[in-house]
């Protein structure tokens, strides 16, 4: 059976990724984000695409009559790979390192954590039941820290959220996971790019000698979204190649 994949952040990296998996793999995709330019040169086949802001509830509430219209109000997989590193976002006005506090945290909440449960809420009753599939992208991060603790900590929100999930939707049918990746290239995380003596630092952490993949992540939420992952549920995979050890 052809099921729906709506996919947040589905124009570049991971989330674009998984949009190609899917999409071989015979299923309808939505891609979701906030540059519709990006969405529709994303190059998955047959995927539809809608830009919104999911950080704002009047825009999802779009999204949400977006798929009853289009996907027959059936969410059979839905992926939150929105998101990302909140030190591209415009700067704050003010110089004040308070207000720089403030803006680091509001921000990273706001494009991490806020998006991805505005639009939970929002395809909560469209999800299919028994059989539906809510994965979220979290990352390493969340388990050592970012440096600034904005990125990590809205990370780490995602955990308690998809655990009460899980518990709230295994009755119908449905699981909720993680997936938290490690050091990822080919994605536009790290801006204009990494410094080679820091890449070089994050593959030495490996096991595997290798900095992951777009791929790599794509294939893990392929597999849990998959029949064969039906009794996994209120789980965070690690994708990091050995970096950091299970818990």
């Amino acid at each position: 059976m052809t099921r729906n994949v709506v996919i947040s952040g589905g124009g570049t990296g991971i989330g674009r990724a998984a949009a190609q998996v899917f999409a071989a793999d015979g299923d309808r995709v939505l891609l979701l984000g906030r540059r519709r330019e990006v969405l529709e040169k994303a190059g998955v086949p047959g995927a539809l695409t809608y830009a919104a802001d999911l950080a704002e509830p009047e825009q999802v509430r779009g999204v949400r009559e977006f798929v009853a219209a289009e996907l027959d109000g059936r969410v059979d997989v839905l992926i939150h790979s929105a998101g990302g590193n909140g030190g591209l976002e415009p700067a704050p006005e003010s110089e004040d390192p308070l207000d720089a506090v403030a803006h680091a945290w509001s921000v990273n909440f706001r494009i991490n954590t806020l998006t991805a449960a505005l639009l939970t809420e929002a395809l909560r009753e469209q999800l299919a039941a028994p059989g539906g599939r809510v994965l979220f992208l979290s990352s390493i991060a969340a388990y050592r820290g970012s440096g600034s603790g904005a990125y990590a900590g809205a990370k780490a929100a995602l955990h308690p959220y998809a655990h009460d999930l899980a518990r709230e939707l295994g009755p119908r049918g449905v699981t909720v996971n993680l997936v938290a990746p490690g050091y990822v290239e080919d994605t536009e995380f790290f801006g204009a790019g990494m410094p080679a003596e820091r890449r070089a630092a994050r593959i030495a952490e490996t096991s595997t000698g290798r900095a992951g993949t777009p791929e790599d992540v794509a294939q893990t939420l392929h597999w849990l979204a998959s029949p064969a992952a039906g009794h996994i549920t209120s789980q965070v995979i690690q994708v990091n190649g050995g970096a950091e050890r299970g818990h």
